[in-house]
């Protein structure tokens, strides 16, 4: 037969289209067996490494973490604070007034401006620490273009209202006698620079919404509301049309704001009340029945003002209609905080603390009470600063511990003041 003969083709490498003879063909698949061979080898070496070293890694790390810690270990472990009750201070004081001689002494002729902060200088520190500060503003801002005026009908200098938020004060009643000292537009003054400065308040608005707005603050989860009413205005007339200015004490009325604070279901009803006869250091019949009415009605706590002398405070336990029983609170008049009057008991007065605490298992309960004495020291016309609320404990501890800026004139009368406001504060 005749034999085929394989055609040759010479080598050549043809630079148009990058192709090699089969020779040189042959020689690069021999190269890639090879090298896919050496990964192929990699590879398969590789998934073995994998499958027997990862097992022992996972036992390794189970090991650990089922294994009790040995005494090399540091563990940290986050402390949890055990729950405690919750302690609340209210620190409450009296009658804040402006007479005249009170602005003229805070006033700083080469700035032309007022500044009452020094008057509170001795006892800052008490009612800035507190949870919560409460007073009773008995003057009005009703601007300095109708001009400032002390009694009997008042206009304070509105820088007042910012020192007393540099105090710590919270929460004011606004309605008593002097509330329309100015007229209506003293009410809208007043209103209006104590939200200006941050001032919360009760007792005088500037609208039926306003008055239907019951004030609250929550202190460490307990919440307190607040009411305030005034006997009168100082035969001043309520401006028709315009009733809802002011809060007088009207049993309906009273009711009606009992109401509407239960509505926020508040832990605690406290209701300012402006009422009883002035320089009077008892309360009288009218007083006393209005307490029962109101402790009959929810509220648990009673400020009371308007007398500008101190009158007895008491801490009882009332029976309601229901046969459920509440301990409630009641001071009939906390007397003047600040004032410039010189009548006999009217510069003595206290800070009220009520000691609130909010216990573990969600209870509320009203401890216990106590205050600090106070006196509104005058120092008389033309001194460089006339008028200073001294802390009349520490002042007299600082006389006798030989501090020389007590006199003893001063340190004698404080002593006389203190056994006043401990007698004046007795329920008999």
């Amino acid at each position: 037969m005749r034999s085929k003969k394989r055609a040759t083709i010479p080598y050549s490498r043809n630079t148009n289209t990058n192709s090699y003879s089969n020779r040189s063909s042959e020689d690069l698949l021999i190269k890639k067996r090879r090298k896919r061979y050496k990964h192929k080898k990699k590879f398969h070496l590789g998934n073995l490494f994998l499958s027997v070293v990862t097992p022992l890694v996972l036992i390794f790390a189970i090991t650990k973490m089922i294994a009790p810690p040995s005494s090399n270990d540091v563990i940290t472990v986050s402390e949890i604070p055990e729950p405690k009750d919750i302690p609340i201070n209210i620190s409450v004081v009296g009658d804040i007034m402006c007479h005249s001689s009170n602005y003229q002494d805070a006033y700083i002729a080469d700035q032309d401006t007022y500044d009452f902060s020094p008057v509170f200088t001795d006892i800052k520190e008490y009612l800035q620490n507190a949870d919560l500060t409460i007073g009773n503003v008995e003057t009005t801002f009703s601007g300095k273009n109708i001009g400032y005026s002390g009694y009997p009908t008042f206009n304070t200098p509105e820088q007042l209202a910012n020192n007393l938020v540099d105090l710590g004060v919270d929460v004011v009643s606004t309605a008593n006698n002097h509330s329309l000292d100015k007229n209506y537009t003293g009410i809208e003054g007043t209103i209006n620079t104590l939200d200006a400065v941050g001032i919360a308040h009760t007792g005088t608005y500037k609208s039926v919404e306003d008055q239907n707005t019951i004030i609250t603050k929550e202190i460490n989860g307990v919440k307190f509301a607040f009411l305030s009413f005034t006997y009168g205005t100082n035969g001043i007339p309520v401006p028709a049309g315009r009733e809802y200015c002011i809060n007088l004490i009207d049993k309906n009325l009273i009711l009606d704001q009992i109401s509407k604070a239960k509505e926020l279901q508040p832990d605690f009803i406290c209701a300012s009340m402006h009422w009883g006869e002035e320089y009077k250091v008892v309360p009288n019949n009218t007083q006393k029945e209005l307490a029962d009415f109101l402790f009959e009605n929810d509220v648990d706590i009673i400020f009371g003002s308007h007398p500008h002398v101190l009158q007895p405070m008491e801490q009882r336990t009332i029976t309601k209609e229901d046969g459920t029983t509440k301990n409630v609170f009641v001071i009939y008049s906390l007397g003047n905080f600040m004032s410039g009057q010189q009548i006999e008991n009217t510069r003595n007065s206290i800070i009220l603390n009520l000691h609130i605490t909010k216990h573990i298992d969600g209870t509320i309960t009203f401890d216990s009470y106590d205050y600090i004495p106070t006196y509104m020291l005058d120092r008389g016309q033309g001194a460089n600063q006339r008028f200073q609320i001294l802390d009349v404990n520490k002042t007299i501890e600082n006389y006798e511990a030989g501090n020389s800026d007590v006199s003893e004139k001063l340190y004698n009368t404080l002593k006389k003041v203190k056994d006043t406001i401990d007698n004046q504060l007795i329920m008999k």
